[in-house]
């Protein structure tokens, strides 16, 4: 009976001392998840007002962020006598053992702060990659967004978008565009060359050097076959603006200069 009493007593003594210190440990941990927060957005803050890269901010208040949340988690467990050096090293054995379960997400991630560090693309850049054309809406350590041409969002796995071929077309400050046209075999060709030249050369956008050029290349069926080419400023038009404005204006030249586009004809014979 003493020794049941004695068990007891000794237990409730051992709660009365653990809980004050829970308690702290609680409420260090939750200050912990809150001073995270706000290191996460002054740092963030801070690199943003000395003109830092999006990405490497990102990456840079995100760690911040976490390393906030490890270092209170840490001191939080301390406070209930936590073997904390012992837990980090059962942990590492755990780790391993699970990196070979979570190689993809490892993967990824490993991807995603190569690419925050290396930043082939900006968020706000058109790419390509993947198989997927579109512009960057946000990059994470796990995946990359997309909002392709006609709307929708794709997600990529890092991976994916590390190990894949990246075009980036927001970096190329000047494009070539290319465009066919056919006329009538009994055209002018060098009224033609010289009406194409013109036209595209008015186009907003359009540089000088390199000059547009055309160039005859095709005996088509029902027309000889061209192709226009020439450069725009991308910080002045776009490709398909462009390309619009070029097929308006080019159609508007040929009517008025008696120019013909000829439709495809096919000569049909009949045997008796």
């Amino acid at each position: 009976m003493e020794l049941t009493q004695s068990y007891f007593e000794n237990l409730l003594t051992q709660v009365v001392l653990f809980v004050p210190k829970f308690a702290v440990a609680i409420v260090v941990f939750w200050v912990s998840m809150y001073l995270a927060k706000l290191a996460e957005k002054g740092v963030s803050r801070a690199l943003h007002a000395r003109k830092t890269d999006p990405e490497l901010s990102i990456l840079l208040s995100r760690s911040t962020r976490w390393a906030v949340i490890i270092f209170g988690t840490v001191v939080a467990l301390q406070q209930v006598n936590f073997d904390v050096s012992g837990f980090i090293a059962g942990l590492g054995i755990v780790g391993f053992a699970l990196s070979f379960a979570f190689q993809d997400i490892a993967k990824n991630f490993i991807a995603g702060v190569l690419l925050l560090v290396q930043q082939p693309f900006d968020i706000g850049d058109g790419i390509d990659v993947a198989g997927v054309s579109g512009s960057v809406i946000d990059i994470e350590v796990r995946s990359t967004t997309l909002r392709t041409w006609d709307g929708k969002h794709v997600i990529i796995p890092n991976a994916d978008v590390y190990a894949g071929t990246i075009t980036n077309f927001s970096r190329s400050p000047r494009r070539r565009v290319s465009l066919g046209v056919g006329v009538a075999y009994d055209t002018d060709l060098e009224k033609a060359s010289t009406v194409l030249l013109e036209t595209v050369s008015a186009l907003d956008g359009v540089l000088d050097d390199p000059a547009p050029q055309v160039v005859f290349n095709t005996f088509g069926d029902s027309s000889i076959d061209c192709t226009v080419y020439f450069w725009i400023d991308t910080a002045a038009t776009g490709i398909f603006s462009a390309t619009d404005s070029a097929v308006k204006r080019i159609k508007s030249a040929f009517e008025r200069e008696s120019i013909e586009i000829p439709y495809p004809v096919q000569t049909v014979l009949l045997q008796q």
